[in-house]
Order: structure tokens, then sequence, then C-alpha cells
């Protein structure tokens, strides 16, 4: 149960660091066309700096959908199956979903490690490329952390109900 308290938490913070991120962004790009806004003159490193945190919020992301097994269309796919087909896929899922999440941080971590480019983002900007990296281990973290904290992420009942939810929205 501390590991499920642990996932729930942990999701909460990836959801704000990526709340955090897109505001980052927005406000980069603010500036930037407020700039123009002023002076007329473009400053053509708010675009470059903005998208370094593009992989973040998408890597991230992932985990938190992960999290909430949000996939409408697997889902209703899953829930036309019978019964103990579709116990055995979610098992297997989950199964594939570890293994990609211990292939992110094997080598994610690698390529984290051997970067060595920088990121031009204007002639006095550089950011080194180890800062989107490190998106990759990281994500696989969060997703080793989120299986780890139960077989609750197995919970047909939950996915079956928001699918069924969905049917009847679409038929309304």
């Amino acid at each position: 149960m501390r590991l499920r308290a642990f996932s729930d938490a942990l999701n909460r913070q990836v959801i704000r660091f990526c709340i955090a991120c897109l505001l980052v962004m927005l406000a980069i790009s603010f500036a930037g066309f407020l700039y123009q806004l002023i002076t007329g003159a473009a400053l053509s490193w708010t675009y470059s700096l903005a998208r370094l945190f593009v992989p973040w919020i998408g890597m991230l992301s992932i985990t938190v959908a992960f999290k909430r097994g949000e996939h409408v269309a697997m889902g209703v796919l899953v829930m036309s199956l019978p019964e103990r087909l579709r116990v055995w896929i979610a098992y297997a899922n989950v199964a594939i979903i570890g293994l990609l999440a211990l292939l992110l941080i094997w080598y994610g971590w690698h390529f984290f490690i051997n970067t060595t480019h920088y990121n031009m983002v204007s002639d006095l900007i550089q950011i080194h490329n180890r800062f989107v990296a490190a998106c990759i281990p990281v994500t696989g973290l969060i997703m080793v952390a989120h299986l780890a904290s139960g077989l609750h992420l197995l919970d047909l009942a939950d996915a079956e109900s928001e699918v069924e939810a969905l049917v009847r929205g679409a038929a309304d």
C-alpha cells in the first residue's frame, strides 16, 4: 500500500512538472512575442529554447496515461474479448510495459551519459543535450515505480466502466 501511495504522489508531481514545463514554454514564447512587438526585431532563440521542454512533456505524459490506464481504443478492443483472454492480455500488457520501462532506463541512461552535444539556442546560450536526454531514463524509472505499486493497474473494472461511459456518450 505504501508503494501505491508513493506511485500516486509521484504521478501528481509528474503532472505538476509537466504543467510547469508547459508554462515555461509559454512564457518563453510570450517573451519572444512581446520583444518582437516592442522592438520589431525577433528573438530567434526563443523557439529553440522553448522546444527543449517538449521531450519532457511527451515522455512524462506517457507515465501519466499509463498510471491512469488511459487508452480508449485499446480499452474498447480488450472489452470486446472474452474474460479469460482479457485477463491474460492485461498481464501480458503490464509485462511488456515493464520491459519497455527497463529498456528506457538501460538505454536512456547510456544515451544520457554518452551524449556530448549541446543545443545551440543562440550564440550565447548553449544547453547540454543531457537536459533533454535525461527524460528517457526518468520516464523508465517512473513507469517502474507505477508497476511496483501493485496490480491495481490491471483493474479491468475501471477500464470497463470508462469504455462503457465513452460508448454511451458516443451513442447520445
